[in-house]
């Protein structure tokens, strides 16, 4: 009788749990976005355009008062609103991803830049002001982003006036 009753308590257990995690990460666009407004739901996706990927999702935000990113509507006060809807994290001494080799690859809007360093390793590259919350992350990939060819432009200049080898076929695209 008893190794029945931990049979069901455990079978419950199995059941809530696994019914718990299916409710608690949502998968789709609409549930992720419940508790936003239609006017931030736009301002992520606007936010999107500044994405690059390694892995996860990078908003390459460096300077929030270049015109690259204001002419958009992304300033301190909207990236601040943004925090708070819990979509990302900004930080005034930026972010840095440490530990890469010589080289290393990101993606703009599915095509890929080749980033070597100087150093065979223990290389870093500067991320900006903004990381993405795992919330950000899911939301983020529901949107198909848009490309901003003078925002991809003003990172490969950023990041050659640092002193790192670029090599992409997206250099020199629109023209």
């Amino acid at each position: 009788m008893r190794i029945s009753n931990l049979l069901t308590i455990f079978i419950q257990f199995i059941t809530f749990r696994w019914s718990y995690s299916e409710n608690t990460f949502p998968k789709n666009k609409a549930v992720l976005q419940l508790d936003l407004n239609s006017s931030d739901d736009q301002l992520f996706e606007t936010l999107c355009q500044f994405l690059w990927i390694q892995g996860d999702p990078l908003p390459l935000i460096f300077d929030v008062e270049n015109e690259v990113y204001t002419k958009r509507g992304i300033t301190l006060s909207t990236l601040k609103h943004l925090e708070t809807a819990g979509l990302i994290v900004f930080d005034t001494n930026g972010f840095v991803k440490k530990g890469y080799g010589k080289h290393t690859r990101l993606f703009y809007c599915g095509k890929p830049t080749k980033v070597g360093f100087a150093h065979d390793e223990n290389n870093y590259l500067d991320l900006g002001h903004v990381l993405l919350t795992e919330r950000g992350k899911e939301l983020a990939s529901t949107y198909k982003a848009s490309r901003n060819q003078q925002f991809y432009e003003y990172v490969i200049n950023r990041w050659f006036q640092q002193g790192l080898v670029l090599s992409s076929i997206q250099i020199d695209q629109i023209q």
